[in-house]
């Protein structure tokens, strides 16, 4: 049986010499610094077993050393409940920006153009800041050579400018143009330039600016009107009348809805009926939640297809919405694997309760390319 007892020292000299009995052991808790002009010293005296470890640890300047029993479960205990008021509130900051995040976002889709490619160029910026900061973090360092800093910063410049440049149609041999120039800049560095230098920084190139710039080539390429949709008809003149309601637009909206279903159902599902692991590239993610996202994404897809009479066939809308869910999918695996592989686990802190830009988008980047590709070659294999 352990008894404790609780005894305050007037002074600095408070650890008695010899303890009371033979099987007595002096345990010090102290509450204080000792750079505090006055210390206030508590001892903390229990009678135990005389053959048992008590394992201890420092904390501002005092021996700290827990007890066996019941004074461990408290602190567990304690623990415990001072951690729910800081999950609820990082569960309420997530659900607040989510949810302006989206307001914003179906603003920028809405307005299309230079307002929408813009903002898509700084997002890109940023998202590519992210990516060379993974490369550089230490996880990463310990087995490849990262480019230099200023190749990185070039890089994401470069990510920047690939969207604009879309909009004026020369996405191709911008792109190449610019992989040359970076290369240049790693072979004549300083030193010994790394393969893993140039594949980090190309890929880089492909990843955080390359495949973005499909979602403006759905958004503002496919500028064919959605004649049948009753939305656009009854669209005021002064936002653009029907002829705003193109089939990028539609697409586009229907795309990122279908992500977000994918996502949330996923979660759920994973939630209440995961207990299939689907790889070990992320632990949390299971086969039951997988079919989730997918169901969820799929009927997502066909509900708005039905009122926004896009793609008209039943086959067309459930097959976009099984590509919809197999490339958020695979996008939010790759950024995984990278974070993995970095040792973090955000990309970064922009975004409060949601980590960097680049855990919010990694859904999407994979997802413009095959989207594109669908609406411009596999639509009309079903006559669409």
């Amino acid at each position: 049986m352990l008894s404790a007892r609780l005894f305050r020292f007037p002074s600095q000299h408070f650890l008695p010499r010899k303890m009371p009995g033979p099987s007595c052991r002096p345990l010090l808790v102290s509450a204080c610094s000792p750079v505090e002009p006055k210390p206030k010293p508590w001892l903390l005296v229990g009678l135990g077993n005389p053959g048992k470890k008590y394992e201890g640890t420092r904390h501002s300047g005092a021996e700290i050393y827990s007890l066996p029993g019941k004074v461990d479960r408290f602190n567990e205990h304690h623990d415990l409940a001072s951690e729910l008021p800081h999950q609820g509130s990082q569960f309420k900051n997530r659900v607040t920006f989510g949810l302006g995040m989206g307001a914003l976002m179906g603003g920028i889709v809405l307005s299309g153009g230079w307002v929408f490619t813009l903002t898509f160029s700084a997002a890109v910026f940023v998202g590519a800041r992210e990516y060379f900061e993974l490369v550089r973090s230490q996880g990463m360092t310990a087995g490849i050579t990262p480019p230099p800093r200023y190749v990185s910063r070039i890089c994401s410049v470069v990510c920047a400018l690939m969207p604009i440049m879309t909009m004026f149609g020369r996405m191709g041999p911008s792109v190449t143009s610019f992989a040359f120039v970076v290369a240049i800049a790693l072979i004549l560095q300083r030193g010994n330039p790394r393969f893993a230098q140039l594949s980090s920084a190309i890929f880089g190139l492909f990843y955080c600016g390359y495949l973005p710039c499909f979602w403006v080539k759905l958004r503002c390429g496919l500028a064919v009107p959605a004649l049948y949709t009753k939305i656009g008809a009854a669209w005021p003149i002064l936002l653009g009348g029907q002829a705003h309601w193109t089939v990028g637009l539609v697409a586009t909206l229907i795309s990122i809805s279908g992500v977000i279903a994918a996502d949330t159902c996923a979660y759920l599902g994973g939630k209440m009926f995961g207990r299939t692991p689907l790889t070990n590239i992320s632990p949390k993610k299971t086969l039951e939640g997988a079919f989730a996202g997918l169901s969820g994404c799929v009927a997502t897809t066909i509900i708005l297809s039905r009122i926004l009479c896009w793609p008209t066939s039943l086959l067309s809308a459930a097959a976009f919405g099984v590509l919809n869910f197999i490339g958020s999918l695979f996008g939010d695996l790759i950024e995984s694997m990278i974070k993995r592989d970095a040792g973090v686990k955000d990309s970064g802190s922009l975004i409060p309760g949601h980590g960097g830009l680049l855990d919010r988008v990694d859904s999407y980047i994979f997802t413009g390319a095959l989207v594109y590709s669908f609406v411009k070659t596999g639509l009309p294999l079903f006559g669409v």
